[in-house]
């Protein structure tokens, strides 16, 4: 089965085609950093706008690619959700056009349940039950998935996404946009040295990363130090956090691994501290899929349809969507 995947959810427009939900034929991905770096994070009302530029060229890469055409394809799979509305509505329009014209079957995705799914296209199935820890720049979730469509959440983040975080951060310091590549570019020339504050929120598998960001602040304007310095210590005040909640949710859920996924699982530190700390095999996508795709949207997409899911013309968007519920 061939699945065409759209991806419209923030700031990239992507189109993916991929065969039984682990094949990756073919992913096309357009950024727009260049065009939100001036404004230091994402404009929604301009992300919508490009989205509509790019949508039709990304979808023809993608079929070029796959060295197919949409008369090859078995199925339409698009993000619903979470995720900016105008943004949204660009990738699940084209999606329903598409779908209709061909008759095929149209299924709303989970952009947070298509992180864990980015995984499923390399190697073989990571094993279950899995911990999974979704860092994004919008999103910090850690949940055990049991089966597929299945999701016990365990905690999120009360205010700032860990990506979130670091964008503020580095703007902050001065390092520029996006924040996640550039604190980890910084940090590995300086060190952990100044003490930031950690959120432990005790008896709470919840996230908050607000006050460590108003202790930054405080440093930058009141106290002083070398950015790189602050960068690094940034750094690992948030990873400290990710990595030890992920791993004693993982000792006490007993799950068979841990997955991490989602933009800021490209960290290099984060991957360290995990790894490092696990009690069970870690397991992150390569890079170019950490980051918003529409080939984990594809793959999530014929996993659940092969669960029996199907959407209707009246499929709409979910911009507060979390990870276990369906969209149904």
């Amino acid at each position: 089965m061939r699945v065409l995947g759209i991806e419209t959810s923030c700031d990239e427009t992507a189109a993916a085609v991929v065969a039984d939900g682990s094949h990756l034929l073919s992913s096309a991905v357009s950024s727009q950093v260049a065009i939100h770096a001036r404004y230091g994070g994402v404009v929604p009302e301009v992300a919508s706008r490009q989205h509509l530029l790019a949508i039709v060229p990304i979808l023809q890469r993608a079929l070029s690619g796959a060295g197919a055409t949409l008369s090859d394809m078995d199925a339409i799979a698009v993000t619903c959700g979470p995720g900016l509305p105008g943004s949204l509505l660009v990738g699940l329009s084209m999606a329903k056009a598409l779908a209709a014209s061909l008759e095929l079957p149209l299924v709303g995705v989970n952009h947070l349940e298509s992180h864990v799914y980015a995984r499923w296209l390399e190697g073989d199935p990571p094993p279950l039950p899995l911990l999974c820890l979704l860092v994004s720049g919008g999103h910090t979730e850690l949940a055990v998935m049991h089966g597929s469509g299945r999701f016990q959440s365990l905690g999120r983040t009360r205010d700032d996404a860990a990506g979130e975080a670091f964008d503020k951060a580095a703007r902050l310091l001065g390092l520029g946009y996006p924040g996640g590549p550039a604190i980890d570019r910084a940090a590995r020339r300086g060190q952990p040295c100044h003490l930031l504050p950690r959120a432990w929120l005790s008896g709470s598998k919840d996230f908050s990363f607000s006050g460590l960001k108003t202790a930054l602040w405080r440093y930058v304007n009141q106290v002083g130090g070398e950015p790189d310095d602050l960068a690094a210590s940034f750094q690992e005040a948030v990873v400290e956090v990710l990595a030890v909640k992920a791993t004693q949710a993982a000792a006490q859920h007993k799950v068979q691994a841990i997955l991490v996924a989602g933009g800021v699982a490209a960290n290099r530190r984060l991957r360290q501290a995990v790894t490092a700390a696990s009690p069970v095999p870690v397991l992150f996508p390569s890079p170019a899929l950490c980051t918003d795709n529409a080939a984990m949207v594809a793959a999530c997409g014929y996993f659940m349809l092969q669960r029996g899911h199907r959407d209707g013309p009246d499929l709409d968007i979910f911009p507060n969507l979390k990870l276990g519920i369906s969209v149904a």
